[in-house]
């Protein structure tokens, strides 16, 4: 972690302090928020600063090419050579090791691989995201949609530290107006930004460090040492985990951003309420999912072409969104999961929204080949056989019944039960291990080991709370507010010696970090 807990908490406070005080003179806050962002940046190494100011630099430089470009050719040339610059910095560090590895895999067998002389590369904290708000910017300024910005905003809107290591993945167009607006401190919603902290800090540190250290890590660390209600469990613990780590570092990084001033894209919304594929997607990692369709999916042809081209579209988009969250073939195969996943889910709803009229003319086939069969075939009351083979067919309303919409709640347990096994490739630290876990839940039943009713409970409260009202929350944030500012420092106060008291020892780093 760049910086443990209590550390975090005092470098906040005395940033928030200072970033007030500042904050009506952009001149001195700009460059103290600056600072205050390497300064958390550099905490865990100081070496990848210098890779951060050459993105921040760079891409400022490109930015301004792009603006003053003479011709639209021109621009899209500027904008070619910047998307291209990013994704090899991107794929030097995060990927070099993984082709290099999968490369000696392959050849190895003929006897051609290359001597392991390589280099090892260390992969900088954040770089996925914040190359990803690099590549926004400068697609966003070859559509012309937004201004360019100076080298002191860019570097801001790149480093800006709530968001720098693991989102949400905030868009220029979102980032950069606020600096020119001078927010009023009387104005910032301070309950809503310490609920969020709150929150953030119960998810992790309590719920996902505690599924994490009973069932999670032992289970996936040596799936064959436990039985098949042990593993079923860790395998729903982790969809818990996942969530309440990720979710609950960007409330912690929204709620930071709120009071300093800036305002963040929400991030998760309920995302184990989904009842379809592409709805989990529309409410998991929002930020990434509209990056991934904005910038990757509709450029490759989206909605428009044939039903394969549109099938392999959303393929190729899951599947470079895995391969962004990490360089294994783990990463790799859950992303085209989950592709195959939305293609065959486009493909069903298709079917299942064929006019009548059309699935009746299909009905002949089947009836022919009842009839060649020897077999009686009727359609409701009306014969589909007549004497001599003929084929005889009612009005399409009279022959095919309506269909039963199916429920919801099958759908959300289907979809659930869909990205939980998917997690299992997620977290897994090889394809062996995935393999392993999935066929022991299948096949090693016998007594569980680790299954406690307190975890249990955990897994089952931590999913049924995402099926309260948005009201609820939303009211207690509104009474909360309406009550003095020293009680509502109490309660806060208390809500963190309550994350102490219940938190396990030694948190572990944030599971996004390593993205």
């Amino acid at each position: 972690m760049l910086f443990p807990t209590l550390t975090y908490a005092i470098f906040f406070v005395l940033v928030l302090g200072v970033s007030w005080k500042l904050r009506p003179r952009p001149r001195l806050w700009k460059p103290f928020i600056l600072v205050v962002s390497y300064i958390f940046y550099g905490w865990w190494n100081p070496t990848f600063l210098l890779l951060l100011a050459a993105s921040q630099v760079g891409n400022t430089v490109m930015g301004y090419g792009i603006a003053r470009a003479p011709s639209d050719d021109r621009r899209r040339w500027w904008v070619r050579v910047a998307v291209t610059a990013n994704l090899v910095l991107l794929g030097f560090f995060k990927y070099y090791g993984f082709f290099v590895e999968s490369l000696i895999s392959l050849l190895s067998p003929l006897h051609l691989a290359p001597t392991p002389l390589l280099i090892e590369v260390t992969l900088p904290v954040g770089i996925s995201f914040f190359t990803f708000c690099a590549i926004s910017y400068i697609i966003d300024l070859g559509r012309q949609e937004i201004e360019p910005a100076n080298v002191i905003d860019f570097s801001l809107y790149l480093s800006f530290f709530p968001h720098l290591v693991a989102g949400p993945i905030v868009r220029a167009s979102e980032f950069l107006p606020q600096l020119k607006r001078l927010p009023n401190p009387n104005a910032v919603d301070a309950t809503r930004g310490a609920r969020l902290i709150a929150r953030g800090l119960i998810k992790k540190v309590i719920v996902a460090s505690f599924l994490s250290q009973a069932i999670v890590d032992p289970v996936f660390g040596a799936p064959g040492a436990y039985r098949s209600i042990d593993i079923i469990v860790a395998i729903y613990a982790y969809a818990v985990q996942i969530y309440a780590d990720f979710s609950g570092y960007t409330d912690i990084a929204i709620g930071s951003a709120l009071l300093l001033g800036i305002k963040f894209p929400d991030n998760f919304d309920r995302p184990y309420t989904a009842a379809t594929i592409q709805d989990f997607w529309r409410r998991w990692h929002m930020t990434l999912s509209r990056w991934l369709r904005d910038y990757l999916y509709i450029p490759l042809g989206g909605n428009r072409g044939s039903h394969f081209m549109i099938y392999r579209n959303l393929f190729l988009t899951m599947l470079l969104g895995g391969l962004w969250h990490g360089a294994e073939w783990t990463f790799v195969i859950w992303g085209a999961y989950h592709g195959i996943g939305l293609g065959v889910e486009r493909w069903v709803g298709e079917r299942a929204t064929v006019p009548r009229n059309e699935r009746a003319d299909r009905a002949p086939k089947l009836s022919r080949l009842r009839s060649e069969l020897g077999l009686e075939s009727t359609v409701g009351e009306v014969p589909v056989i007549g004497e001599g083979g003929d084929f005889v067919m009612a009005e399409p309303n009279d022959v095919l019944p309506p269909r039963r919409e199916r429920s919801p709640w099958v759908g959300r347990a289907m979809v659930f039960h869909f990205v939980a096994i998917g997690w299992v490739l997620f977290r897994s630290d090889s394809l062996a291990t995935a393999g392993t876990v999935l066929w022991r839940a299948l096949t090693a039943w016998g007594s569980p080991e680790l299954v406690t009713p307190l975890i249990l409970v955990t897994i089952l409260a931590a999913i049924g709370v995402q099926y309260l009202p948005q009201r609820v929350g939303l009211t207690l944030e509104w009474r909360v507010s309406s009550l003095p500012p020293v009680v509502q420092g109490v309660g806060f106060a208390l809500v963190l010696l309550v994350v102490d008291i219940l938190g396990p020892q030694g948190v572990a780093p944030f599971i996004y970090f390593q993205f």
